[in-house]
């Protein structure tokens, strides 16, 4: 096979990074309320600190079995990160088992790594302090995430997020929330963004990792989790819906539960698109062998999606 040449992909990847940076750090210094772009780093840095640790995991673990890839193209997106995370093209097929999982399970370990001790720094710096009135608007800073577009908004919390909360902050008083800093945005969006690659569904890194582990049979796994999302965005909305009713939450605020599901459910119709044709299932590997301590290395990669599990990503307070 004709070597590629060394830069191939990096100019154009080195520019796409370099907007994305741009983009996160003035993301960063709205969160912040910065003056100027510089004031954005406590977001900014650890965000990308993360998300480049995720993507070079996959690089460096395809280019160490020798797998022909792309380098990491970030996407930059004015959102409330600055970026849609990045996306790597596997130029040629993984033939390997031992591969497929070294290089499906580095990006969300290495990206680990990092997420977690930011988003501890970050909560150690950030107050637990009242809740607001819910159903209105207020200024930055509010509970949860800070604001970006006029309102409050709750972060979505899984297990492994509520136990570094219980064990740096203890109990939350009644009435009260933790309100993050930038940092611990970071640290928090890191989280979402590993539970998200996670999924065991295509070629997500949960579906190279389940597939490594289980062979053709993930292609009918993926195909029932892929079925089972829109059941889970209509159900956490509801179950939202009918918890702020019970607890007499405002209209302003039963709406935004309304809409919790909704993230679900367009990651649904975006794998539904990506899924379609040949892509519906699983590039196959020419072997079944995954040595033990790999099968233990799987095995611990597909438990980290139930403990970072949210059932709701964000919604409006």
């Amino acid at each position: 096979m004709r070597r590629r040449p060394l830069l191939d992909g990096w100019p154009l990847a080195l520019g796409l990074m370099a907007v994305t940076w741009y983009s996160v750090f003035s993301v960063g210094q709205q969160h912040q309320e910065a003056s100027t772009l510089a004031g954005g780093w406590t977001f900014a840095v650890p965000l990308m600190a993360i998300l480049t640790a995720h993507e070079f995991g996959h690089y460096i673990a395809a280019r160490l079995h020798g797998v022909d890839i792309s380098p990491p193209y970030f996407i930059p997106f004015p959102n409330f990160f600055g970026t849609m995370g990045a996306v790597i093209a596997m130029r040629a097929r993984i033939t390997s088992r031992n591969a497929l999982l070294d290089i499906g399970a580095a990006g969300p370990l290495a990206g680990m790594v990092v997420a977690i001790p930011v988003l501890v720094i970050g909560m150690l710096e950030s107050p637990i302090a009242p809740s607001p009135p819910r159903g209105t608007l207020g200024p930055a800073g509010s509970v949860g995430i800070p604001d970006v577009v006029g309102g409050f908004y709750q972060e979505g919390h899984s297990l492994f997020y509520d136990l570094l909360l219980w064990l740096v902050h203890g109990g939350i008083p009644e009435g009260h929330d933790i309100h993050l800093t930038p940092t611990a945005l970071a640290g928090w969006a890191g989280l979402l963004v590993t539970m998200i690659n996670l999924l065991p569904v295509g070629q997500l890194d949960g579906g190279h990792v389940a597939y490594a582990l289980f062979g053709r049979a993930q292609d009918r796994y993926g195909r029932l989790v892929l079925r089972a999302l829109p059941v889970l965005a209509v159900l956490s909305s509801a179950v939202l819906v009918l918890r702020g009713w019970l607890l007499n939450h405002g209209p302003a605020s039963l709406v935004g539960n309304a809409m919790a599901g909704l993230p679900w459910l367009v990651w649904w119709a975006l794998l539904e698109f990506m899924l379609r044709g040949d892509n519906a299932e699983h590039p196959p590997t020419d072997d079944d062998t995954l040595s033990s301590g790999r099968r233990k290395v799987a095995w611990l990669t597909l438990a980290l999606f139930p403990l970072l599990f949210m059932p709701a990503w964000l919604r409006a307070q």
